[in-house]
């Protein structure tokens, strides 16, 4: 039932919007990220932070594609919404005129800091995802022929940008293999994470990008994995993680305010998945959600406290769980959260336009 009054809500949009599929709103979506988007650039590295293994996929249309989710990621379905016959490729497998339509270079256990993530091997962080994206530049321009040309394309294309939650759940509070916590204060970390993210968005903007969705990070202290790590009750979540993301969410919101009064020609905007989140934990049952606290797949208390193994049978009733894993959302999830990214709900949703907006400017 959940799944299907997810669907139909993503359904109803698209069809408001006139969207024919096949017939995008914005020529291109580039994507960086976490594995909270990742759609494969994982799959080939030494990483203890990949899901091309089933049960992850068990409702995708084509399977295990190292896509952290039962189905559906949040952009797999903005994709949707945009108007595109199939999803965004991974960088690792991105090849010929398949850029044109966008890549997505997003990658598991990445940070906005190089050495987020390390502990579970190799990923590409946010300065690596943005490397690999000016070499995606660089062969637009070959196959269109002219820099003029690439500019125009790319100027109309659409940038989502989803990284800051393995700084905090990878780094900041994780003192036994990192030093940042007792460093920084959670107003100094923010602001150092904020620097380094300015800097990548430079680097975009130099390279053609003017079409900004700068994704806040969700209540990681919300997370299975914290809950069943921190909450006495395990369903209390931990307050001191989400004060630090609230922080970071606030800091990005006056980046967004910052660079759209001092970068000609670009637009910027602030997409609140903390804010969206926190609807559907408050509100399930608007969402056909009964569990918001547990994994529908992993083990231990919340099923929290190991993500999911290779072959494990997950619950049977997908949709009516918030988390498919330790970390991350489900489908029925991706699909409120993704559809709210792409046509906001309420004015909370996202500053100043949400990305349907930002497409049609």
């Amino acid at each position: 039932m959940a799944r299907v009054c997810v669907m139909m809500m993503a359904m109803a949009i698209a069809m408001a919007m006139n969207i024919a599929m096949g017939d995008p709103i914005a020529p291109c979506y580039f994507i960086f990220g976490d594995s909270l988007v990742d759609s494969g650039n994982n799959n080939r590295l030494t990483s203890l932070a990949r899901a091309n293994y089933f049960p992850y996929g068990i409702d995708f249309q084509y399977g295990p594609t190292g896509r952290f989710s039962n189905g559906k990621t949040t952009v797999d379905v903005i994709t949707e919404l945009l108007g595109f016959d199939d999803y965004i490729t991974p960088y690792s497998e991105a090849r010929g005129e398949d850029i044109l339509r966008g890549v997505n270079y997003a990658s598991a256990a990445a940070g906005i800091r190089e050495e987020t993530g390390r502990q579970l091997g190799a990923r590409i962080t946010f300065a690596g995802q943005v490397a690999n994206h000016v070499n995606t530049v660089s062969q637009v321009v070959n196959i269109l022929g002219d820099e003029n040309e690439a500019a125009n394309y790319l100027s109309k294309c659409i940038y989502s940008i989803g990284l800051g939650s393995n700084d905090y759940l990878n780094n900041y509070f994780m003192p036994v293999y990192y030093s940042t916590g007792s460093q920084y204060s959670p107003d100094a970390y923010a602001n150092d994470l904020i620097s380094r993210y300015t800097e990548q968005l430079r680097i975009m903007y130099n390279n053609g990008a003017r079409k900004f969705a700068l994704v806040g990070i969700g209540a990681i202290g919300c997370s299975p994995n914290e809950l069943a790590q921190n909450s006495r009750d395990g369903v209390t979540c931990d307050e001191r993680i989400n004060s630090a993301n609230r922080i970071f969410n606030s800091k990005l919101v006056s980046l967004v305010d910052h660079f759209n009064q001092n970068t000609p020609g670009a637009k910027f905007t602030y997409i609140n998945a903390y804010g969206i989140f926190q609807d559907m934990v408050a509100n399930p049952s608007r969402y056909g959600f009964r569990v918001t606290n547990a994994g529908c797949c992993g083990v231990g208390r919340n099923n929290g406290q190991i993500t999911c193994l290779p072959g494990q049978a997950p619950c049977l009733n997908r949709d009516e769980y918030v988390f498919w894993d330790a970390f991350h959302p489900g489908e029925a999830a991706n699909v409120v959260i993704g559809s709210r990214s792409f046509q906001r709900e309420s004015a909370s949703d996202a500053h100043p336009y949400d990305i349907q907006q930002l497409a049609r400017l």
